[in-house]
């Protein structure tokens, strides 16, 4: 191949990527946005506090689904309200 040959190649392809940018920079071809994200919100299936299945004796449906809880001793449920009192009182002392 010759040096003139190499030397075309390279002068048409610069022509064809002068032409690309001038299409761009003009703004004739629109650029798809990104596309939006699959999925739903919440919690993955297969976590393991999710839901749990339990037997039901029904003629119709034989499973159903629970959701399940771990219980809260006494001395949380007092921390959270003493939190959350105090959270209502720091809130309204700001506002006054």
């Amino acid at each position: 191949m010759a040096i003139a040959d190499v030397i075309g190649q390279i002068d048409a392809e610069i022509a064809k990527l002068q032409q690309a940018k001038a299409l761009l920079s003009s703004g004739a071809v629109s650029v798809p946005a990104a596309p939006a994200v699959k999925g739903k919100r919440g919690r993955p299936k297969g976590s393991k506090s999710a839901v749990k299945a339990v037997a039901v004796k029904a003629p119709t449906k034989t499973v159903a689904t629970k959701k399940t809880r771990k219980p809260l001793s006494a001395e949380a449920r007092k921390r959270i309200a003493d939190a959350q009192k105090a959270r209502w009182a720091k809130a309204k002392k700001a506002g006054q």
